[in-house]
Parts: C-alpha cells; structure tokens; sequence
C-alpha cells in the first residue's frame, strides 16, 4: 500500500524504510534500520529527485505511481549513484521510457557502467538551471560528498535543498518524515554522527566546501536521501556539519579506548577513566575488542581528548587495538591530545607503537609520558595511572 507524504505544495516523500537490515553496507550495524528517501517535484514538469535501495522498491513504485495519479515524469535526477540510491534506477527508466536523466558527466559514465544506459540524458554542472514551470531546478556540485559525482539541486523559489547524502543519518523514520530538534538530538544525533565519521568524514576539505555553498542559500526544506527532512533548527545541525567537517571536538570530554585480555589492561584504563572523572570531567570507557569500530570512530571524534590502552600481543598492539588504530588512520583523524598506556609481561611494545601511529596523525599531541603495566596493576603503577588521569582532566579543564 503506498505511503507517500506531502512536504509542501507539489512535493512529495516517495522514501520507505527498512528495518530489516543489519549492516549498512555491509559494514556498519544499524539496529534501527535505514531509511531510503526519494522525492517527488510536481510542476508544469515533473521531476524526482533520486530512486531507492532494491529493498524499499515495491513502496516506492507504489508510492510514485499514487502520487503521479497517471502522469508521467518529465525527469529523473540522478544526484548520487551509489546503489543505495540508485538500484532501483534501470526498473524507473523501463517503467517511464520517454523520461529523461538529469545528471552529472561523472554520474553518467557510472550509468553506463552499473545499468548500461544510454537513454536520453541531460548533463549538468555547478550553476545550470533546469526550469519546471514555477519553480526551478539548479545544481551544486558536491564531489566527494561522499562519491566525485555528487550534485546537490536547490529549488530557489521555495529554498527547497536536496542534499544527497549529505546531513542523512542511519535509523528509520517513524511516522513523520520531519526532524524536530529535540527528538533528533535525543534519537538520531548518534546515528547523524556515527554516519558523517564513518561515511564522510574522511573527506572534512570538500565538506567543508560545499557546507560554504549551502551556507549562502536561502533554506526552507533540506532533504536528505537518508533521515529525516529538516524544516525548522536546521541551522543547529548545519553547525554540527561545520564541526565534524573541520575535525574539531564536538565536546570537551574524554574517551578512553582499550584492549585487553585477561583484564589486567580493562583494570588499568578504568583507573585511569576514574581519577579523569573524579576531577569533574566527562569520560567513557570503549572495549575496542567489543563495541563496534564505527561507534568507537565516531565517539573518538566527538571528544576533545583520548587514552589509548592496549596490551602487547606477538611483539605488537593487540589486533583490535591495530585495527581501530588504522581505522583512525584511514578516516583523517586529527587535532586531538591523546595518552598513552601499554602492557607487557616480559617485553612492553604496543605503547612505543600507539604513538608511533597516533603521533604521525595531523595535529596530535601528546599528555605526558606512556604509563607501563608489567601484567597487572601494583601500587605504584596505580599511583602513576591515577597521576596521568588527572593529568589528562587538567589538560581538558585548560584547553
């Protein structure tokens, strides 16, 4: 049964969403699903704005078909191809043969390659304008955001942005396609950031472009192809954008990150993560070897500071620890103070190796020295994870 939504006169949420799934790209839990959003523009032209996944089709078609109550499209503007967005494409253009594809040169070769099409096309670029009758359609180019064929297409007479993948967000929605503030911060802001870091984020320059480009618009309605539309507070989102793209914290807090296996190192990171709390300061305690790698990313990027502690495992730092590490490596990570904890029962290693991954990074720094655990925490190496704690909540108190 269709399910489609009015945003505003003449423009229509065609999305679905699904629940179903358990790694978005076959990578990153989603426990709260995805949503899959397209729209619909209708005018003395019609035009929609992207298709769906593969999973959300069958609704969508319905939600079209409905929606169309049997006109036909005028065009199909393909922003994005990744095939999230674009799966459904070659079933579109079969069901509408005289529509035509508006898109970029890049996107166009990609529609060869993944449907081979070679229908009717109409390329466009940063600053052509395709009129629908009272409103108009004109492009923004936002290559690697996150793919290089990226257009955004604003609707100047409204303020109406289509955004691509840029301000979506992981979880389905529910009901109302609308944020509101409030509830997004309470439910979607941890998925918003989660996707940015993992999805985006290692492309801050370009982002940080294209939010420049958004910054200057007029907006009333900004539709993403995942999470909800934003119709009011957008400008607090956008300002989370102008954050996470020029990898400053989010907040002045610290994240300790540890990998252990017997428990030894778990023992000295939460002595460490309770004499920073103990001074007043915000903390949170990660078992690299447990919690999701997305999740550790995105909360190692929301936070001003962070300790690493990892125990020596073959003459190295212990796997997850290395993986979260070259995690960190591959999406940019930088300007953040950082510690350093290591354990060892005949021949400490991962400690000289963290800081040797974490101090190639652009803009670190490091508080004080590593703290060295010979198998399990004694005395006086409690009394020097305490004094490094509170070394790391004076830094966050200073800085």
């Amino acid at each position: 049964m269709h399910n489609e939504q009015q945003l505003a006169g003449g423009l229509f949420y065609l999305g679905g969403n699904d629940r179903r799934i358990a790694l978005f790209e076959s990578a990153y839990p989603v426990p709260r699903g995805v949503s899959y959003n397209s729209y619909l523009l209708i005018d003395e032209k019609i035009a929609v704005i992207d298709t769906v996944d593969n999973a959300v089709g069958d609704l969508f078609f319905e939600n079209l078909a409905h929606a169309l109550a049997g006109r036909q499209p005028d065009y199909l503007v393909v922003q994005h191809m990744e095939p999230d967005h674009a799966a459904t494409f070659a079933r579109f253009v079969e069901k509408h043969p005289a529509v035509t594809v508006v898109t970029s040169q890049k996107a166009a070769v990609m529609l060869k390659n993944y449907f081979g099409f070679a229908g009717q096309l109409l390329l466009v670029k940063e600053g052509d304008a395709l009129p629908l009758g009272r409103r108009t359609l004109t492009f923004v180019g936002a290559p690697m955001v996150h793919w290089p064929e990226v257009l955004f297409t604003y609707v100047p007479e409204d303020g109406i942005l289509f955004s691509a993948d840029a301000f979506g967000t992981f979880g389905a929605l529910a009901g109302s396609v609308f944020a509101d503030r409030d509830v997004f911060e309470k439910e979607f802001l941890d998925d918003a950031r989660r996707y940015y870091f993992n999805i985006v984020g290692k492309y801050g320059v370009q982002v940080q472009n294209v939010l420049k480009k958004a910054a200057g618009l007029k907006l009333s309605l900004v539709c993403p192809l995942h999470g909800p539309v934003w119709r009011e507070g957008f400008a607090w989102y956008l300002e989370k954008y102008l954050t996470w793209s020029a990898y400053a914290p989010e907040e002045k807090c610290v994240a300790v990150f540890y990998a252990s296996v017997y428990g030894h190192t778990q023992n000295a990171a939460e002595i460490v993560a309770s004499a920073i709390a103990e001074r007043g300061v915000r903390v949170k305690v990660y078992d690299v070897s447990v919690t999701d790698r997305s999740i550790l990313l995105a909360e190692a990027f929301r936070c001003s500071h962070a300790v690493f502690a990892s125990t020596t495992y073959n003459n190295g730092i212990f796997v997850s620890m290395e993986q979260f590490l070259g995690d960190l490596k591959a999406h940019a990570f930088q300007n953040r103070a950082y510690a350093v904890i290591e354990n060892g029962s005949w021949a400490p290693q991962a400690g000289g190796l963290m800081e040797e991954t974490l101090s190639a990074m652009k803009n670190m720094r490091r508080i004080g020295d590593k703290v060295t655990v010979l198998s399990s925490v004694h005395e006086d190496g409690a009394d020097a994870l305490i004094a490094l704690g509170r070394l790391v909540a004076e830094d966050v108190a200073n800085n």
